[in-house]
């Protein structure tokens, strides 16, 4: 029982560690990203732009953990789909999130050169960054996805198991069902990304349920 209680604890942590650190990952380089001189911005702003970088890599990690973690209790319910989540919410998602942030690396890289070479031979570092900025849309839309189908397992085990309350589990697997939605339609270049917040809504009160609650 205290081994479930704490496993409970340190997974809620984790829910709040990954959603804190990309909350500030945004704050710290989502307006250099967004301003339309972000080839410079970027170099001008190097150290703020790496603690973003590195908060980016501490979200994936962190959230990476949450099915690791869980993997020695749902597999006593439903191995596969154990299994499962760890592959989807685990390594994919880890894999994809640190591919975002070697591409915002390399993006800085980019930027320094950028402004070294000066306007006339910068058209080259130019083309590089649109195309590194939009490797990273990409990585976000494949993130959705992977994250939604990991979801999906991850609350059928929670509403199986009966470890938290089945209606937190029903808004989890409503919530994932959103988001791969959003996630199809990103593909085709349509933004719902506000499909997102039901997900991330319900990982915050998930969270704070487990430290304070435990497992059923």
């Amino acid at each position: 029982m205290n081994t479930n209680r704490n496993t409970a604890r340190i997974v809620g942590a984790l829910f709040i560690i990954g959603t804190v650190a990309g909350v500030l990952s945004v704050g710290f380089a989502g307006s250099i990203l967004s301003d339309p001189n972000y080839l410079i911005k970027v170099s001008e702003n190097q150290n703020q732009f790496v603690i973003g970088a590195l908060l980016v890599l501490i979200m994936g990690l962190a959230l990476a953990m949450v099915p690791v973690m869980m993997f020695p209790i749902f597999k006593k319910y439903n191995e596969a789909l154990a299994l499962g989540s760890v592959v989807f919410r685990g390594a994919l998602e880890a894999v994809i999130y640190i591919a975002m942030v070697i591409g915002w690396l390399l993006l800085l890289t980019v930027s320094q050169e950028y402004v070294k070479a000066g306007a006339p031979d910068a058209s080259h570092f130019q083309t590089l960054g649109i195309l590194l900025l939009k490797a990273s849309d990409q990585l976000n839309t494949i993130l959705a996805i992977v994250f939604s189908l990991g979801a999906l397992m991850i609350y059928y085990l929670f509403y199986q198991s009966k470890l938290i309350p089945r209606w937190l589990s029903v808004w989890g697997l409503i919530g994932a069902i959103l988001s791969l939605a959003a996630g199809l339609f990103a593909i085709f270049s349509v933004d719902f990304g506000i499909l997102m917040v039901p997900t991330a809504l319900q990982e915050m009160v998930l969270a704070v349920w487990l430290i304070v609650k435990g497992f059923n």
